[in-house]
């Protein structure tokens, strides 16, 4: 029998493995710079010169880019779903913001029913830490910007994701954060100002929603973050149809005021 000689795997395909499941679960995120070589170095227990020929392996790959002025870091372009020109499309046409709803309503719900069953305590301690920040937007009314409350509750729902443990469900949600982020800012302005009980009701929706993710309800969380993006659908819809009424009766009186 003609056997074939054992490659010896090298070290720093160790480290490429390992760097890259970092990056895959989301340890390392689009953008972030990676420590220092000499740490890094000390964190895995290998030497400079084979961590940095896995650093140049998963530059090849591009995974990771070197910038001028030093330091490394994980590829930007990993962190988009969309490139911003489609993301500025997607943010000002209606019916992309429908679509977008309507793709959180499937995608949330999942986010939400796995991490109810697979949160760590470390995972529950980041979801309260963002629900905190989203309590506090909305204690703070009337003091606190759109800006920073649709960044809040874009977290909210990106550290759900994050403690889903699905690292296909994780980067969709960080790929699309901006637009998520976004959206939240276009919908709540219109949402406050068609229903006076939204902030009561977006607050109590979210809580419900921790409550079930940390006490691991998952048919429960699933259900919740569904009917969530459905009452902001619901709400939205009647938004766009007060819009379509006043700018009928608006083109009623200027055809009006203009007959002799």
């Amino acid at each position: 029998m003609e056997v074939g000689q054992v490659r010896q795997r090298r070290l720093s395909d160790d480290i490429v493995a390992q760097l890259e499941t970092m990056i895959l679960e989301g340890t390392l995120k689009a953008g972030e710079r990676l420590p220092a070589e000499r740490v890094l170095a000390e964190q895995f227990g290998v030497s400079r010169p084979s961590l940095r020929e896995a650093i140049q392996k998963l530059a090849a790959k591009g995974l990771l880019v070197s910038r001028q002025g030093g330091g490394t870091y994980v590829a930007e372009s990993l962190g988009s779903t969309f490139s911003d020109p489609l993301l500025h499309l997607l943010e000002n046409n209606p019916e992309a913001q429908r679509d977008l709803l309507e793709f959180r309503h499937t995608l949330e719900g999942s986010c939400a029913y796995y991490a109810a069953l697979r949160a760590t305590e470390l995972d529950h301690q980041r979801l309260r830490e963002a629900f905190e920040a989203l309590q506090d937007c909305y204690d703070r009314h009337g003091k606190v910007s759109r800006a920073e409350e649709g960044a809040a509750d874009a977290r909210f729902h990106l550290a759900i994701a994050e403690a889903s443990h699905n690292a296909v469900l994780l980067h969709t949600i960080r790929g699309l954060f901006d637009l998520l982020r976004r959206n939240v800012v276009t919908n709540i302005g219109g949402m406050y100002a068609q229903r006076s009980e939204t902030r009561d009701m977006l607050m109590s929706q979210h809580r419900e929603l921790y409550q079930a993710v940390i006490e691991g309800r998952a048919e429960d969380a699933r259900a919740v973050s569904n009917r969530h993006i459905h009452y902001v659908q619901e709400v939205l819809a009647e938004v766009r149809e007060e819009a379509q009424r006043v700018a009928r009766a608006q083109r009623r009186a200027e055809l009006g005021a203009g007959k002799p």
